[in-house]
């Protein structure tokens, strides 16, 4: 376990500063958003939400499919972005640790390198402080805790998620992250269908909570509903997974994600790569590519 904790350490901390320098001139921003000596901050300016954001500072949390997994895994995932004036590339990393015979896991992951290069249009629309919309970023670190309700029951197997999002992330300059924490929580189920000796279905569904801190001084936190809904189709090692998730703010400044999610995971004895494709419909509008490499450190059986 210390190990695994110098391991995730080592993923996670920022390898380098991103952040503008002091010195900077923003005399361009201040006549392109009339901002006078003595008017409020320029944070004030910046919207809170995931359509005025960079495609990981407030995205819809990873789906959850009411198990929780009794392997200890570490990925790492290669991600493109894309969206007109906003194509972002990124680095990202997991560590899953399981205990307590299975029932009990920790989970930490974000994004340990992103590279950005927006347009004008995308720059001046999110009050971004970026003059070229150029540059790179670290971004917020989560936890979580995963704790299986019940499991091969007749009832659908069942897991509590309660996850913290922290500020870690650099860039509010560049509307990449919100330099803000938040947290969620949601409970899923899902129940095992066997089709045949080789195939299974497992239909899933979650419903939760999730809410973030903003920059508005009268109302400091957008409060939002999160759900998602999905099916697995498993035949031997390979694993197809089609689902939609999403949440929806009370603030009605495009806090309303929602999006459609395709997976394709092969499974080996110690490891599995997985190809993910994220399709935008509401408010997070970008067309995302995942490709994930797993290491098990303890094989799948």
């Amino acid at each position: 376990m210390f190990r695994l904790f110098i391991l995730a350490l080592t993923l996670f901390f920022p390898i380098a500063v991103f952040a503008q320098s002091s010195g900077d001139d923003y005399t361009w921003w201040n006549k392109l958003h009339d901002w006078q000596e003595g008017d409020p901050g320029w944070r004030t300016f910046f919207i809170m939400s995931p359509g005025y954001q960079g495609p990981n500072a407030l995205p819809v949390p990873d789906v959850k499919k009411g198990i929780v997994a009794e392997s200890t895994e570490i990925e790492f995932t290669a991600s493109a972005h894309f969206m007109e004036g906003d194509p972002t590339q990124d680095i990202s990393g997991r560590l899953f640790v399981p205990f307590a015979k299975g029932r009990i896991a920790v989970e930490l992951y974000g994004v340990i390198l992103e590279h950005f290069a927006f347009s004008e249009e995308i720059r001046n629309k999110r009050f971004a402080r970026i003059e070229d919309g150029k540059g790179f970023a670290n971004g917020d670190l989560y936890f979580s805790t995963l704790i299986q309700l019940w499991k091969d029951r007749k009832l659908p197997d069942a897991m509590l998620r309660m996850a913290c999002k922290t500020a870690s992330g650099n860039q509010l300059a560049g509307a990449r992250y919100t330099d803000t924490p938040g947290y969620f929580f949601d409970v899923s189920f899902s129940k095992k269908i066997l089709l045949n000796e080789k195939s299974s279905l497992r239909p899933f569904a979650s419903g939760g909570f999730y809410s973030w801190q903003t920059l508005d001084e009268l109302n400091l936190q957008n409060d939002a509903y999160m759900y998602a809904l999905g099916t697995d189709l498993a035949v031997d090692a390979w694993n197809l997974s089609a689902s939609c998730s999403g949440y929806s703010g009370y603030k009605e400044q495009r806090d309303k994600p929602f999006q459609l999610n395709f997976e394709l995971k092969k499974n080996f004895k110690s490891k599995a790569f997985r190809f993910q494709y994220l399709h935008g419909i509401r408010d997070w509008e970008y067309k995302t590519f995942k490709f994930s490499f797993i290491w098990y450190l303890k094989p799948v059986g």
